[in-house]
């Protein structure tokens, strides 16, 4: 978890909470952000939202990020205001599960500010191995949580 408390209902305009909350759920896991194959994000489709947490995982995962399968189920489900960690959280254990991330849907219009050559899952599932996932969810007054879920072995 992290809290950047940069505004009341705003994300840091650079995703520093989010990066650091990232941050903390690899160190807690004692993995790699190499070992992650998938991120659910918490993608709101907003401008505000969607930039800023692209910057951090692009900060925090290099190069790895152009590996890495990103995808956000609320254009699925929607925002579930307080179930929404949860149901994304059982999305991100399917995907490692049935080896099938979930796409993001009804994507039409790219944003300038996002890179295009990371790869978001855009309107169709992708069939990959998922050995773990983070999925994050963040909420207004800048309290930021993610989960590393890994496959048992």
């Amino acid at each position: 978890m992290s809290s950047d408390a940069y505004h009341i209902t705003a994300p840091h305009p650079d995703g520093l909470g989010a990066e650091l909350c990232m941050k903390h759920a690899l160190r807690d896991a004692g993995i790699a952000s190499t070992d992650i194959d998938y991120i659910n994000t918490h993608g709101t489709s907003t401008p505000i939202g969607d930039p800023q947490e692209v910057k951090a995982i692009q900060r925090l995962f290099g190069e790895h990020a152009y590996k890495l399968n990103i995808s956000a189920t609320k254009s699925m489900t929607g925002h579930l205001l307080g179930g929404a960690g949860a149901v994304e959280g059982v999305a991100a254990i399917m995907a490692i599960h049935t080896g099938i991330v979930p796409p993001t849907i009804n994507h039409f219009t790219d944003d300038p500010e996002i890179d295009p050559k990371l790869n978001f899952t855009f309107n169709v599932a992708q069939k990959r191995t998922v050995n773990a996932a983070l999925s994050n969810t963040f909420g207004f007054g800048g309290h930021n949580t993610s989960v590393i879920f890994r496959k048992y072995s």
